[in-house]
């Protein structure tokens, strides 16, 4: 099992409320994208169905040893009491590409099935959604009846990044669980254990990209982000005056080759003149913000409306070079 890293303390209240005997029937697990909420909730969820069916075989903690029947039946997707909702791929030959939109309503309809029985192996049954705010509305309506008079013995485990969009009506039958975005030390820790052949440049490139989120620091992984980095920081510095720069990364980022790398340079561009900005005042905090809201604008629109590569990266770097002046 994955080592648990950072908060601590949501951790440790979900642990309380099942050690009370009195859990309640749904939670909702929000925060930050990337900070490991969906990790702990599948974790979370096996604890859950193994201290109900083989509680003898486990100590204290969140671990569920591979030996446990509950271990092995999740790991084959064969666990008759658990069920995780999520987009599926768009193509189900090819589960490694681009996903649907949505979490459908016939994901959701799939459950009633499972909450007319009662749970095969305990008196407990787990679902998870990750992520609840990737439910379609129809998909959400029918999760709320279910929220509202919740099947026997079944546990809700929903993630969400965006808590402030849900029904308000989801919301309020959930007890909520805060995920905070991780520090530095955390993230590099879980950076350097998914990534032990990186460089300590790249790894301290990966952690400021990160923004306290593993997840997102480990989107950059394996795209040379510390060279992007030394660019922008160049920019930034000198204005790049003579265009130099620009066109430098223009060319490195404009081929079709290049695609990984050109959406993160456009992920990892407005978050860094934000972080400059942070150590303005006066006019340059000023010139340092449009810049931002204008990074943002095209880093949008250039996904979108699929604006030229090289173009987009010339006209993203002209914005970080404003920080100069």
């Amino acid at each position: 099992m994955a080592a648990l890293i950072g908060n601590g303390a949501a951790r440790d209240a979900l642990a309380a409320a099942m050690a009370s005997g009195a859990l309640h029937h749904a939670w909702l697990i929000a925060g930050p994208e990337g900070v490991g909420k969906g990790q702990f909730a599948r974790i979370a969820a096996a604890r859950m169905l193994a201290v109900a069916s083989e509680p003898d075989k486990l100590a204290p903690g969140w671990d569920v040893p591979e030996t446990t029947r509950t271990a092995h039946l999740i790991a084959a997707g064969a666990h008759p009491d658990y069920r995780e909702l999520a987009r599926l791929p768009k193509d189900p030959e090819k589960p490694d590409e681009a996903l649907a939109r949505s979490i459908t309503i016939a994901q959701v309809r799939s459950l009633q099935p499972l909450f007319a029985t009662k749970p095969s192996l305990s008196e407990r049954r787990v679902i998870v959604i990750d992520a609840i705010d990737d439910l379609e509305r129809g998909g959400a309506n029918a999760l709320l009846k279910n929220l509202e008079e919740p099947p026997q013995g079944t546990i809700f485990l929903l993630v969400s990044h965006a808590p402030g969009r849900l029904l308000p009506t989801i919301r309020s039958r959930c007890r909520l669980l805060r995920f905070e975005a991780l520090d530095d030390t955390q993230v590099g820790e879980i950076v350097r254990s998914a990534r032990p052949e990186a460089s300590t440049d790249e790894i301290a490139a990966l952690v400021r990209a990160g923004e306290g989120s593993p997840g997102r620091a480990l989107r950059f992984a394996g795209l040379d982000l510390g060279v992007l980095e030394s660019e922008m920081t160049a920019l930034a510095t000198t204005g790049d005056a003579s265009n130099a720069i620009r066109g430098r990364l223009a060319k490195l980022l404009g081929a079709k080759a290049a695609q990984p790398r050109y959406e993160a340079f456009l992920e990892r561009a407005p978050s860094f003149i934000a972080e400059r900005a942070r150590m303005l005042s006066g006019d340059p905090l000023r010139v340092a913000l449009d810049a931002h809201a204008a990074a943002r604008e095209l880093g949008g629109a250039a996904t979108g409306l699929s604006l030229d590569a090289g173009a987009t990266v010339f006209e993203m770097s002209g914005l970080i070079a404003r920080l100069a002046r």
